[in-house]
């Protein structure tokens, strides 16, 4: 008997065996990988990918789902189910040896963004991410500066990880269906910073602030912070909005206000 999807898990299971076969394609397990999935819902795209590496680890929250799980992987030894919130959950703790994680999921709709950026925290030790998110979402995250879906997400993401927008996925894939379509999207972990921001709490205010007022100008916005002739002497136009601003802009005027 199928598992009944939970709305407050924000559960949509993928049945569709050509779009999985595409997931595991996009994210190449190899031999000697050390996986890590989040929401692994009833096993399947976990099944794919443990007959391709023979051993990985998932985190599930439903405890209703880890005896199926069981029963599902029975034969096959190499599963470890963590039964655990991810938004809580220390991904670093399972890496050995210093190889590093690859962690992938299809993540529930509502809690995605603070999961990712639970996520970010554990950057040194996780080598890519493949995510399956909703499209508008992975949209945000890819896009660049004067895109209609540029904002807070694009920026803050982008300074973590590379982001590529893999393809899209329709509804029909899932039971139930959701609404809307969903995409996979695939991250890598900067190794190194693409920009040196002197204080990232100040840099995230300023951003976030920023887009709460983004049809307004950038000397309307720093009102109080810089002036005029500061902004300029940045090299940054006082009359632009924020959507147009670059992550490196966005840098350059956050340690200008700190300093």
């Amino acid at each position: 008997m199928a598992h009944k999807a939970r709305k407050r898990f924000g559960q949509n299971f993928l049945h569709d065996k050509m779009v999985i076969q595409r997931i595991v394609n996009s994210i190449n397990p190899r031999q000697g990988d050390h996986i890590v999935e989040i929401g692994p819902g009833e096993g399947a795209l976990t099944e794919r990918v443990l007959d391709k590496i023979g051993a990985m680890d998932v985190v599930e929250l439903d405890r209703d789902l880890i005896p199926l799980l069981k029963i599902r992987f029975v034969i096959q030894d190499g599963l470890t189910i963590h039964q655990a919130d991810a938004l809580k959950f220390d991904f670093c703790s399972l890496q050995q040896d210093e190889k590093k994680i690859r962690i992938i999921g299809n993540l529930p709709y509502n809690i995605s963004t603070p999961l990712l950026f639970h996520l970010f925290e554990h950057n040194h030790c996780i080598e890519d991410m493949h995510f399956m998110l909703q499209k508008e979402v992975v949209e945000r995250i890819v896009a660049k500066p004067g895109d209609s879906a540029y904002g807070r997400l694009s920026i803050m993401l982008q300074y973590f990880c590379h982001a590529e927008y893999v393809f899209t996925v329709k509804p029909g894939a899932f039971r139930p269906a959701p609404k809307v379509d969903s995409a996979i999207v695939h991250l890598v972990p900067h190794k190194k910073p693409p920009v040196e921001i002197n204080n990232f709490d100040a840099f995230s205010k300023l951003v976030n602030h920023s887009f709460t007022m983004r049809r307004k100008t950038l000397r309307n916005i720093l009102k109080g912070q810089l002036d005029i002739e500061q902004i300029e002497a940045l090299g940054i136009e006082p009359t632009i909005r924020p959507e147009r601003l670059s992550l490196e802009d966005f840098t350059r005027i956050a340690n200008a206000i700190s300093n």
